[in-house]
């Protein structure tokens, strides 16, 4: 079987699926990706309001160290896709506040969607499309959506979901026992706009002693600029944890008054105050494995909960993932 005539399935649209996706279509794989959301991106995924604000809900800026990964950010950079961004963080501990490490921080422009975006171009992606089972047959892989529509077969299957979603679809697999014992933490975030600017001589905060983990004046990123003071706050994996099922209503005035205290000041009125929770936000497997390969069956299990969960840690685990698959043509 050549590569051209291998069928790809990849199930998640997230950095890591797209990731793949794009090394494969290269490569003249055959693919086709299939995304539960609206929108690409997974965690790097943007909510935009009525009104046209944008925030960076999830994934709040990128490092890169590896050098695959800064000759995607090269690239990025030259065609406008990320820029740095110099906003002064810090880190707080209660009345002690010192700027946090050095480093280089990117964001995608004008939101952290961008690079899915990017990634995303030219390929077949099925959006809106959530994946209920699949199945190996003697033909390949098939999927099954919750319309009840049958997909495939495919040769290899990719599944970048989170770990407790991948446990889930791997039913008796070997690699649904590894899936089901990574822990994934949840994380309450809120999106705020202040009708006037916030009093902090920073822009973003890694916070201890707190209800809150994360705090950035998302307006300070590159290609946001907004007549309105725009705020993404992340709760702590302790404070979700207990406080994962009160409304979003709630959450939210909850987490407003912790940026209070925070700032020491009283905040300015704001315009917009939603809360969104993250069921599955981190969570690493000690083994640090980029993929689970079966070659086998052709199923590959990836994703940055394999590997670390950084956005640099999606895109490797993509990066992988493809490698895995070419060596799984050559071997047929």
């Amino acid at each position: 079987m050549t590569t051209l005539e291998r069928r790809i399935g990849i199930i998640g649209a997230g950095i890591t699926g797209l990731t793949c996706a794009r090394e494969l279509n290269a490569s003249g794989f055959d693919v086709e990706v299939f995304e539960k959301s609206r929108g690409l991106g997974g965690r790097t995924s943007t909510r935009r309001t009525d009104s046209g604000l944008r925030f960076d809900h999830g994934a709040q800026f990128y490092t890169a160290d590896d050098p695959r990964f800064q000759t995607m950010t090269t690239e990025w950079l030259s065609r406008g896709v990320v820029a740095e961004w110099t906003g002064r963080v810090v880190d707080i501990d209660g009345a002690k506040i010192v700027d946090a490490s050095p480093q280089v921080r990117y964001v995608g422009v004008p939101s952290m969607s961008a690079m899915a975006v990017d990634l995303g171009t030219g390929l077949r992606v099925r959006t809106g499309t959530q994946v209920i089972g699949i199945k190996r047959t003697s033909s390949g892989w098939t999927i099954e959506t919750e319309v009840q529509e049958i997909a495939g077969p495919f040769d290899t299957l990719v599944i970048t979901l989170p770990a407790p979603q991948a446990a889930g679809l791997l039913a008796t697999h070997p690699f649904a026992e590894v899936a089901s014992s990574v822990q994934m933490t949840a994380c309450w975030a809120v999106m705020v706009a202040f009708e006037s600017r916030v009093d902090a001589p920073w822009d973003g905060a890694f916070i201890k002693g707190s209800p809150l983990a994360w705090v950035a004046r998302n307006s300070s990123k590159p290609g946001r600029e907004s007549k309105t003071d725009c705020w993404v706050l992340h709760a702590s994996p302790e404070w979700t944890a207990l406080n994962l099922e009160n409304s979003a209503d709630v959450t939210a005035l909850d987490l407003l008054g912790a940026f209070e205290s925070v700032t020491s000041k009283q905040l300015p009125a704001h315009n917009h105050l939603v809360a969104h929770r993250w069921r599955y936000s981190q969570g690493t497997d000690p083994n640090h494995r980029r993929t689970l390969t079966d070659q086998e069956n052709g199923l590959i299990v990836c994703g940055d909960w394999l590997s670390g969960g950084r956005i640099e840690d999606a895109f490797l685990t993509g990066i992988s993932a493809a490698n895995a698959i070419r060596d799984i043509a050559q071997a047929s």
